[in-house]
């Protein structure tokens, strides 16, 4: 009789759990909210170029020779780029890629060999902008063969990303709550929020080949590159949804 009362009482139990668990998800609303997105933008002039510079040597018979002359070239450029640089102000050299192979042509299905090629790509970052155009000369004067790109960016990019997002920020409470008011409700909370910021580099789309000058008799030795640094607009982007009441 005992063992009958006891399982009548457990049943009664998850009984009661169970009816207490469905009256408090009946009771819960969802509650509504808007979603806005809003964006700030802003023009900077730059006040950062990296500039990659290529040195490429070749050789009919010996990768070795190949590689020193790659060598000492590339260490006297090194040398000067150093020179005309403040790394106090974040300025740096470093080498981007090096890669030494053997060439082939071909004839029909067969390959012949050409000679070796060796290319040391070097990037040189600095603030003084308007050295960039006396940079790149020394480099072609001491040997580099290729000035592949210039790009020109903005020192303080998460400075001005942040100044950018808190706008944005702003202009997507203000949209919300003009859409609540609208409909006689009140903004009264976040319910999420994502930010991003993207730029577009102002670039120079340098590309200048010693050895294609040299071929087109385009070469002076007292050539100048004239730079102009442009700008870059930096863009932020807020999505957000606000709970209504």
């Amino acid at each position: 009789m005992k063992k009958v009362l006891l399982s009548a009482v457990i049943a009664g139990l998850l009984i009661g759990g169970m009816s207490t668990q469905a009256t408090v998800a009946n009771t819960t609303n969802e509650r509504g909210y808007i979603s806005v997105s809003a964006n700030a933008n802003k023009e900077i002039a730059s006040d950062v170029a990296e500039i990659s510079i290529e040195i490429q040597t070749f050789d009919t018979k010996s990768m070795q020779k190949a590689t020193l002359e790659n060598k000492q070239i590339s260490d006297q450029v090194y040398t000067a780029m150093k020179s005309m640089i403040n790394p106090a102000n974040g300025d740096f050299v470093k080498t981007a890629d090096f890669n030494a192979t053997p060439l082939y042509n071909y004839s029909g299905s067969k390959r012949n060999f050409d000679k070796y090629q060796v290319s040391n790509s070097i990037i040189v970052r600095t603030k003084n902008i308007k050295d960039v155009g006396a940079i790149i000369d020394k480099a072609l004067e001491l040997g580099a063969t290729n000035i592949n790109n210039l790009n020109f960016t903005v020192s303080n990019y998460d400075a001005e990303c942040d100044e950018l997002l808190s706008q944005a920020t702003q202009k997507a409470k203000s949209q919300a709550d003009v859409i609540a008011q609208s409909v006689t409700s009140t903004v009264s909370g976040i319910k999420s929020i994502t930010g991003s910021c993207s730029n577009t580099n102002s670039s120079a789309r340098v590309h200048y080949n010693l050895l294609e000058a040299k071929a087109a008799g385009s070469m002076s030795s007292d050539m100048a590159t004239p730079i102009e640094s442009g700008t870059v607009k930096i863009y932020a982007n807020i999505n957000a949804s606000f709970y209504v009441k």
